[in-house]
């Protein structure tokens, strides 16, 4: 397993939660992979599984993250109307660290500020196993969807997204 440190890994052996460190390749211009379910089928993991986690900010300030699996997209209309927002949009690039304390590419759905409202997508239920940002640009972690799951308890669920 790579030693990476992340306030994600602290979590999870903080409750005792087994994951696998999945390292992804950085390009010449240090972003990852843009074929990461290539390397996820490689490793003999569902490439479908990956949750990611989409920033958005509201006209009123507030950010929201939105974790989502099985390549969804955001259904914009229920997450205006589920955040009683008339105005919503995708976060900038600089503004992601801002509110999560993580760079665009390591966003994880878990260990996030207090700050920051979460919103599951049904879809996350649709997995075993999970792929998460690990916090740290460069890698990624594998962890059984019933215990992302856990973590997340105190989240909205909801249906947030259109495939």
């Amino acid at each position: 397993m790579a030693d990476i440190h992340s306030p994600v890994i602290d979590l999870l052996q903080s409750k005792n939660i087994a994951f696998e460190v999945i390292e992804i390749p950085l390009s010449e211009d240090s972003k990852p992979i843009r074929d990461l379910e290539a390397l996820l089928s490689a490793k003999g993991l569902d490439p479908t599984s990956v949750v990611r986690s989409v920033v958005f900010k509201a006209d009123s300030g507030k950010y929201t993250l939105l974790a989502v699996a099985g390549g969804g997209r955001a259904d914009w209309g229920m997450l205006r109307k589920h955040l009683d927002e008339r105005k919503l949009r995708m976060a900038e690039y600089d503004e992601v660290p801002e509110a999560t304390g993580y760079v665009v590419g390591a966003v994880p759905p878990i260990a996030l500020p207090e700050t920051l409202r979460v919103l599951v997508d049904k879809s996350v239920r649709n997995y075993q196993a999970v792929v998460i940002g690990s916090g740290v640009l460069g890698y990624a972690i594998a962890l059984k969807g019933q215990d992302l799951l856990a973590l997340l308890a105190g989240a909205d669920e909801g249906e947030f997204s259109k495939f």
